[in-house]
């Protein structure tokens, strides 16, 4: 059933309810107004008549016939429609006339208001006045002064009727009214209504009035997409506890970054509906669009968010799958070779098991950097806020020195140096630089030198990683931070720069390799600093770096 037949069906049973009820209230007022009246016009009639009714009562007394029938009629003509009983001072009726009750008894003795007496099923309203004798002391006859109470009750029925019968009207008409503003005041929830139902992928395009750019409230997201009944984040972002080793120590011959490597800036998602949350002027309505608004389109990023957990599930799978068979067809090799040759001698025995280990740690770097790029393509920005970058880059300086004990580390970081990013993503990075300065920045048979520095300039934050390597030339630049780009003696899978070039775009910051001041390489990234009036980044909307599309 409609709202507006409902609140039509309400107003037609409680408006006639409100109105006998005030009726009921009204009755008894009437009824005592109308009794007020009665008896003021009872103590008119009585004050009218009075001064004949005494000349009746002398003549009576004086024995006077004639002067007793001119009071008589004097009597009669003062009364009008009021019943008149005189009595003289011996008790005998001296007159009476007009409607008053057949019974003597139903007349009151003692004189006072008005009251109410009954006579065979008649009410009647008598008022009772002591007549003195004109010019003499004493008591006199009594006058009675009578009108039908039954009068008053019929003006009260009268009342009765026109109560029933406004009550009867008003039932249709507070009907018609009610449904006639509710069906005005339902129109925005009617509306609201075929918005939410043009959000139906099975409907026609054309019934969508609510399609476009949306606002704040918008999803943002395809409004077609199956909308998860769950709230997890499927980011998967790691805790701080996660940090993960160096992916990647990248060959000498590795290419600067592009100085920006963002995907782009927005990637346009499948055409669907959006809704918008639209002021209406009724506050319950504009409260239901809002928070209507806020649900679809946390559905609709929980879906989006799924979606690219699913792409990026994909994505892993496909690329773990090609890049592990060469080394697992290695490894099922040398495992043969063992296995067909027990008396292998000692030497070849242990370069077998060398080679099954170094590919053991192959596929374990491999595994873990496809991982660490999974986490970056999911990541939110609701897992980013205010970080030490000085202190991160401590932390990594001294990981990097236990993992690679041959090479020699120094720091130069300040106090406190904050961005607002993602530190496991931060570690990440940092771990990733470092690893690929130690692996390949050595100078001959010499241990490498790697130098890190970190400074705020301006806007930005500068960290700066050199090493004493050969270099890498200008033509080999842009190549490093593709995936799988390595030498072929590299120990690495080929993904460190390119997880190093993912967090870069992802703190929206730029990554560029030039020549160190002593040579070698110097790996510079400068990231932006906080800024009071825009506390958040926006993270990129094209993330595929698991692929080789991200970038």
């Amino acid at each position: 059933m409609k709202l507006s037949t409902r609140i039509a069906l309400w107003a037609a049973a409680v408006v006639p309810l409100l109105v006998a009820l005030a009726g009921l209230l009204l009755l008894p007022l009437v009824g005592r107004d109308l009794r007020h009246q009665q008896d003021t016009r009872l103590n008119d009639r009585a004050a009218a008549v009075l001064p004949s009714v005494r000349a009746l009562v002398a003549a009576d007394s004086k024995g006077r016939p004639k002067a007793e029938q001119t009071q008589q009629r004097k009597v009669l003509d003062s009364a009008l429609d009021a019943g008149v009983r005189v009595a003289g001072q011996d008790g005998a009726v001296l007159l009476s006339v007009g409607p008053q009750p057949a019974d003597a008894e139903a007349f009151p003795a003692v004189p006072g208001g008005p009251v109410t007496v009954r006579d065979q099923g008649r009410a009647w309203r008598v008022l009772t006045v002591r007549v003195g004798a004109a010019g003499a002391a004493g008591s006199g006859g009594t006058l009675w002064v009578v009108a039908p109470a039954g009068q008053t009750d019929s003006e009260t029925a009268a009342v009765r009727r026109r109560v029933l019968l406004v009550a009867l009207v008003a039932a249709p008409v507070s009907a018609l009214i009610g449904f006639v503003l509710a069906e005005r005041a339902t129109a925005p929830l009617r509306r609201l209504s075929r918005r939410a139902a043009a959000l139906d992928p099975a409907a026609p395009a054309a019934t969508s009035g609510a399609n476009g750019a949306g606002g704040p409230d918008n999803a943002g997201g395809p409004a077609g997409a199956p909308r998860p009944s769950g709230g997890d984040d499927p980011a998967g972002t790691p805790g701080p506890d996660s940090t993960p080793g160096p992916a990647d120590a990248d060959g000498p011959d590795s290419t600067p970054g592009p100085a920006d490597a963002d995907g782009p800036d927005s990637t346009p998602g499948p055409a669907g509906r959006c809704f918008v949350a639209e002021r209406t002027g009724t506050t319950e309505v504009d409260e239901l669009s809002a928070a209507l608004a806020l649900l679809l389109a946390r559905y609709d990023e929980q879906a989006r968010r799924t979606a690219q957990a699913l792409d990026t599930a994909r994505a892993f799978s496909s690329t773990a799958s090609h890049e592990l068979r060469t080394p697992l067809m290695s490894l099922r090799t040398n495992l043969d070779v063992l296995a067909a040759h027990p008396d292998l001698p000692a030497a070849d025995r242990a370069e077998i098991v060398a080679e099954l280990r170094d590919d053991h740690a192959r596929m374990l770097d491999l595994l873990t950097a496809l991982a660490a790029l999974a986490r970056g393509d999911l990541v939110q920005v609701d897992a980013f806020r205010s970080v030490d970058l000085a202190e991160v880059a401590d932390a990594a300086v001294g990981e990097a020195a236990r993992r690679h004990p041959r090479a020699a580390f120094e720091a130069d970081v300040p106090q406190e140096v904050r961005v607002f990013g993602w530190e496991p993503g931060l570690r990440i990075m940092l771990a990733n630089l470092l690893g690929n300065a130690a692996v390949h920045g050595r100078h001959g048979q010499e241990p490498a030198q790697v130098a890190l520095r970190l400074a705020a300039e301006g806007k930005t934050v500068l960290l700066t990683v050199d090493d004493r390597g050969p270099g890498i030339g200008p033509a080999e630049r842009e190549a490093v931070f593709r995936r799988f780009h390595r030498r072929r003696d590299s120990p690495g899978s080929g993904l460190g720069l390119t997880l190093v070039a993912q967090q870069v775009a992802l703190h929206r910051g730029t990554v560029r390799i030039t020549t160190a001041p002593g040579g070698g390489c110097r790996m510079e990234v400068r990231l932006p600093r906080p800024r009071p009036d825009a506390p958040t980044i926006e993270l990129p909307a094209g993330r595929d770096w698991i692929s080789g599309t991200g970038h």
